[in-house]
C-alpha cells in the first residue's frame, strides 16, 4: 500500500510539473544572475520546457561562465544589471518572463562593502523592475532572502507576516528594499510580481570562496582533509533547502495566480545543526581532520533557523522533497566530476 501510495505521489507531482512547464514552452523568458548556482540550475530546468529563448545577464563577479548550459536556446550577456545598455539589450528581446537573481552576495561581502551592496541589491533591482513594467512582463520572480527579512529575534517558525526593520547586515537591508520596490511596483503600476523569500539554499552549482555559504566551503576543505570551522557553538541551526526544492518552487512562482503580489517562504521546513552538518560532510567525505570552533561573526545574531512553507504549500502546492544528507551526497558528485573547473574558479 506504502509503495503504491508513493507511486501515486509520483505521479501526481509528475503531471503538476508538465502544467507548470507548459506555461513557459515558447516563451522568451530572461534571468538576472544566470551564471549562478540558482541561476544556471533554474535555466536547465527551463531547457526542459522547450522556451523560444532564454537571455541570461551575469557580471561573473560571482557567476562562473562554464556552468551555463550550452544550448543554442541561450543568449548570455556578459554585464551588471547596473549597466544600462547591456539591461537595454536584454530587455530587447522582450522577455514574458522575469527571474531576478542577480544580487551581491552575500551577508560578509555586504559587510566589507556596503555601498556596491546597496547599488546592486537596492538600486540594481529597481532598475530591473523598472524595464520589466516598460516591457509589460507577464510575470517578475524576485529572490528575497527568508534568512535577511525576518531579523534575528523572529518566532519560529518564520511566516510571510512577520518582518522586522532591525536587521543585521547591508544585504539583509536591501533584500527588504527590493522586496518593498517590488511591492510598489506591483500596487502602482499592476506589474505581476511575485516574491520568493529562499532559504540557505545549496546543490550542485555553487563553486566555494570567500563569501560563500557554509556548504560549499565544508566540502571543499573536507575533501582537501582540512577540519571545519564552526564559527559559534555549532548547534546553530538553518534551514538548508536544496537547489531542486529551490527551483520546482521558483518556476510555480511564474505561473501560479495566485502568486501575484505575494512573498512566499522557499525552504525545506526543517532545521539541521551546523554540527551535525560538519559531521555528515565529513562522514560523507571521508574526511578525518574533523572540526574546530572559532568565534562567532559579530552581525550573525540568528542563532536559530527554521520556515513555514505553510503558504508555499496552500498557493504553489510546494513540496520539498530532498534530505539533507542525500543533498549532500549530490553536491559531492558534483564536486567530484568537476573538481578541475572548481579550481580554476575558487576564490579564497
Amino acid at each position: 500500500y506504502g509503495d503504491h501510495r508513493d507511486l501515486h505521489s509520483l505521479r501526481r507531482r509528475q503531471r503538476q510539473m508538465c502544467i507548470r512547464d507548459r506555461h513557459y514552452t515558447g516563451k522568451k523568458i530572461l534571468i538576472t544572475g544566470g551564471a549562478g548556482c540558482i541561476g544556471s540550475n533554474l535555466t536547465k530546468a527551463l531547457l526542459k520546457a522547450d522556451p523560444e529563448k532564454i537571455i541570461i545577464i551575469d557580471d561573473l563577479s560571482a557567476g562562473h561562465e562554464w556552468l551555463i548550459p550550452k544550448d543554442g536556446r541561450i543568449f548570455f550577456i556578459k554585464g551588471s544589471i547596473l549597466d544600462e545598455e547591456k539591461m537595454k539589450r536584454a530587455f530587447s528581446f522582450k522577455p514574458q518572463y522575469v527571474f531576478h537573481l542577480a544580487a551581491h552576495f552575500a551577508n560578509q561581502n555586504s559587510v566589507d562593502h556596503p555601498e556596491t551592496d546597496l547599488l546592486v541589491n537596492a538600486l540594481g533591482t529597481l532598475r530591473t523592475l523598472e524595464y520589466a513594467n516598460l516591457t509589460s512582463v507577464e510575470r517578475f520572480v524576485f529572490a528575497s532572502s527568508g534568512c535577511s527579512v525576518y531579523g534575528s529575534n523572529a518566532p519560529l517558525p518564520l511566516r510571510e507576516d512577520f518582518i522586522s526593520l532591525h536587521l543585521d547586515t547591508p544585504y539583509q537591508i536591501n533584500k527588504l528594499i527590493g522586496e518593498l520596490y517590488c511591492n510598489y511596483f506591483h500596487d502602482y503600476y499592476g506589474l505581476p510580481i511575485a516574491i520568493a523569500r529562499y532559504f540557505n539554499v545549496y546543490g550542485p552549482g555553487e563553486v566555494p570562496g570567500k563569501y560563500r555559504n557554509v556548504i560549499p566551503n565544508f566540502m571543499w576543505w573536507a575533501m582537501n582533509g582540512k577540519p571545519l570551522p564552526i564559527t559559534g557553538t555549532g548547534n546553530e541551526t538553518r534551514d538548508f533547502t536544496f537547489v531542486d526544492d529551490i527551483i520546482d518552487g521558483t518556476l510555480r512562482m511564474g505561473v501560479v495566480k495566485e502568486a501575484i503580489g505575494e512573498a512566499i517562504n522557499l525552504a525545506s521546513g526543517r532545521e539541521t545543526k551546523i554540527i551535525d552538518l560538519a559531521k555528515m560532510i565529513n562522514d560523507i567525505t571521508g574526511n578525518k581532520a574533523g572540526i574546530v570552533f572559532k568565534p562567532r561573526r559579530s552581525w550573525d545574531k540568528a542563532v536559530r533557523r527554521r520556515a513555514s512553507i505553510d503558504k508555499a504549500r496552500k498557493i504553489l502546492g510546494y513540496d520539498p522533497k530532498t534530505d539533507i544528507r542525500d543533498g549532500l551526497i549530490k553536491v559531492y558528485e558534483w564536486f567530484s566530476e568537476n573538481l578541475e573547473n572548481i579550481k580554476k574558479s575558487i576564490k579564497f
